[in-house]
């Protein structure tokens, strides 16, 4: 096993360079390039883009009461550590050429009746795993479940249907191994994906950790084939990593028998120039952006992971939830989170945003 204290050489960085310039060209709105790439992409519907279209007032929102669901975790749970303002809880997501169904439960529940549901990835998939939880105790609440949690996995159960949600708790779906060297990020390594298999229906997400850096990086060194690196560009290794998914879904996955599902990038609202206003991050945000382009523009892992889908050759659903999400800079828990203490401008209140992406994920799955 060879090291390098240095990063991966230009001629990489010139292909990634190539490789952004490309599809930013190509794709300069992040809701409207939902076709199929490569054969692999797969639409929800062919009959309207669901990712395309605006936020709407609606006085039946939210789809569940905060204090009636007993699965959020205080980090989501805004109302219950003082949001004053309530107005962020009742936008519905409304395509521009089309209506989502409605989300509902005992629908959900006996469509699935028997199967296994995973999420995997970080904190993100907590959120939108927590969030389908709710959505469907909603529709249930009196009926019979079991929550088991451990160390990377927890697993909810509704006894009388016979479905359970799982998470997987992984920020980079690659392997983090410790070793003699220290904690090792394997970029093309996927030995936990054993813990997958068999699931009905895979629900994967990942982004947020790979740009932590100093005493939030959970790693010491990456490992791309036999050699050690100390750092090299985080897209660089962000590119890697999700090939290395890319491959584990070709080889793995039966579209037969799992179907899979990629949330896309998650957007932050730390940077107020995002959105044309310096100086100022999610905080004590109450509405969404409404102009008709977002200023950030599309983020680059967006564009990596639009060529990451060109490697797939099994059907993969891609939930697009990025151009929609960067609009919500009011939707996160800011200052009324209890366990992070600070600005978080990077989750979700629950309820709120990733009540939609279970939505388009429940529009998805039974179309």
């Amino acid at each position: 096993m060879g090291f390098s204290s240095q990063e991966n050489p230009s001629s990489l960085y010139f292909f990634f360079f190539c490789l952004c310039l490309s599809t930013v060209s190509a794709n300069t709105n992040t809701s409207s390039n939902n076709g199929v790439e490569g054969g692999r992409r797969e639409l929800a519907s062919w009959r309207c883009n669901w990712f395309r279209g605006s936020w709407v007032y609606d006085v039946t929102y939210p789809l569940y009461d905060p204090y009636k669901c007993p699965f959020i975790d205080p980090q989501f749970n805004c109302k219950k550590y003082g949001r004053p303002d309530n107005l962020y809880l009742k936008y519905r997501w409304q395509p521009s050429s089309c209506s989502l169904p409605r989300f509902n439960g005992l629908y959900f529940l006996r469509k699935m009746r028997g199967k296994k549901i995973m999420f995997v990835g970080d904190s993100l998939s907590t959120n939108m795993w927590q969030s389908l939880a709710c959505l469907i105790h909603a529709w249930v609440p009196n009926a019979r479940y079991t929550l088991l949690r451990q160390k990377g996995l927890a697993s909810l159960t509704f006894e009388d249907y016979g479905v359970t949600l799982k998470l997987y708790r992984t920020q980079f779906l690659v392997d983090l191994d410790a070793e003699n060297v220290g904690r090792v990020l394997k970029l093309d390594s996927i030995k936990q994906g054993k813990m997958w298999r068999g699931m009905d229906v895979l629900i994967f997400n990942s982004w947020h950790w790979w740009t932590h850096i100093d005493h939030i990086q959970p790693w010491d060194y990456m490992e791309d084939g036999n050699r050690l690196y100390k750092d090299m560009n985080r897209l660089v290794a962000y590119y890697k990593g999700m090939t290395t998914w890319a491959r584990w879904v070709n080889a793995f996955v039966n579209p037969s028998k799992t179907k899979v599902f990629f949330n896309g990038v998650s957007p932050v609202h730390y940077d107020g120039r995002d959105w044309g206003e310096p100086m100022k991050s999610c905080k004590s945000q109450t509405q969404p952006f409404y102009g008709r382009k977002y200023p950030g523009g599309p983020p680059v892992a967006w564009v990596i992971l639009n060529k990451v889908f060109r490697r797939l050759k099994k059907p993969v659903y891609w939930l697009d939830i990025t151009g929609l999400s960067q609009l919500r800079k009011d939707a996160h828990p800011s200052a009324y989170s209890g366990n992070h203490p600070g600005n978080d401008c990077s989750h979700w209140c629950l309820p709120g945003l990733p009540d939609t992406w279970n939505v388009l994920f429940y529009s998805a799955l039974f179309s």
